[in-house]
């Protein structure tokens, strides 16, 4: 027999066999805990993907601003380019229009236009503007503010500005409009309503049903003028209507102005009332008809740069599309959004639809 050494080794060195231990069964994980692993890998998948699509997204549109500001993009396809620095400048002006900061990132107020038309007009190679307005006016101030930033561009840098009338240009839109030296429109473009409007409600007869009274502790009988949890009174009636004759002749008299029209020959026009694009040209109202590529070329035309002039847009295209969108929206006016909106103003607006 071999003998074996202390460590247990044979004389040969070789170590003595093993007994063979029995194959542990494979632990199996429940059923439950497969199902849990597998749905939140579908949810990772899934917000991975959509991450990469925003990714995208911001990507893209970066690329395009960048584009649009190196390239001063083109707003129409069907504007013949020239290769030279001197360009028509195309702001537009959508919604309705109003002073106040908005929650929608790419809707302009009245200050920010301005200072627009201020800063092109400014320009050395814009020898034009056009004013693109799809709008159905807005409170008196901020119609007032683009209206005399038009006035003044045009007094020191001696530059056409042409009016564009899209859809609607109504009240304050045409407002505006006056202040160019041509209008454009289409033949059904929805304009005219020279007037000023001041709407309140009143709900004094629900607060009574639902057992609501309102008390103003008030420092003269008229601070709460326009209150809507009491009737108005003959004496405060007579005070809103000299305030709404004032800023109607303030209106009157700018589109007598604009138009090269006595005021004689306005008042009959400004009841209130709509036009047509083709009624308002034949009131005198509207120059010609044509659209936004008729009123650039009429804005090269009176720059100096004859038709098919290059065109600088105004802004971010993105923000552009999105602002004509809501525009679309806001000029059905949604009743839920008027009924939210109750603050006494005087308005340059029309609000019919």
């Amino acid at each position: 027999m071999e003998e074996q050494n202390n460590s247990g080794a044979d004389s040969n060195g070789r170590q003595p066999q093993q007994a063979a231990q029995p194959a542990q069964p494979a632990r199996q994980e429940p059923a439950a805990a497969r199902g849990g692993t597998a749905l939140w890998l579908k949810i990772i998948a899934v917000l991975y993907g959509l991450s990469l699509i925003a990714a995208f997204a911001v990507v893209n549109r970066a690329d395009t601003a960048r584009k649009a500001r190196t390239k001063d993009m083109d707003l129409s396809k069907l504007t013949g380019l020239q290769k030279k620095k001197d360009a028509v400048a195309v702001i537009p002006i959508y919604g309705v229009i109003s002073q106040g900061a908005s929650s929608r990132s790419w809707e302009r107020g009245s200050q920010q236009t301005a200072k627009r038309i201020r800063t092109l007009a400014a320009k050395k190679e814009v020898k034009a503007i056009v004013l693109d307005i799809n709008s159905p006016g807005g409170s008196v101030g901020a119609v007032q503010e683009i209206y005399s930033a038009v006035l003044k561009a045009k007094a020191e840098t001696k530059k056409p500005f042409i009016a564009r009338f899209g859809e609607v240009s109504a009240s304050g839109g045409y407002y505006v409009g006056a202040a160019c030296d041509q209008i454009v429109s289409h033949p059904g473009t929805i304009t005219g309503s020279i007037g000023v409007i001041f709407s309140v409600s009143n709900i004094e007869g629900l607060m009574k049903k639902v057992g609501l009274r309102n008390e103003a502790i008030k420092s003269g009988k008229f601070k709460d003028i326009g209150s809507m949890s009491r009737e108005m009174s003959p004496e405060e009636r007579r005070l809103l209507q000299a305030m709404i004759d004032d800023s109607y002749e303030q209106f009157v008299a700018a589109v007598a102005q604009g138009r090269k029209m006595t005021v004689e020959q306005v008042k009959p026009l400004a009841d209130g009332r709509i036009y047509t694009g083709r009624q308002a040209k034949e009131a005198g109202l509207v120059d010609k008809f044509g659209d936004l590529q008729d009123a650039v070329d009429a804005a090269g035309e009176a720059g100096g740069l004859g038709k098919n002039p290059r065109v600088l847009s105004d802004g971010d295209p993105f923000e552009n599309l999105m602002s004509l969108l809501d525009t679309k929206l806001s000029l059905r006016g949604s009743a839920v959004e008027q009924a939210l909106d109750a603050t006494p103003r005087v308005e340059y607006r029309w609000s019919g639809r």
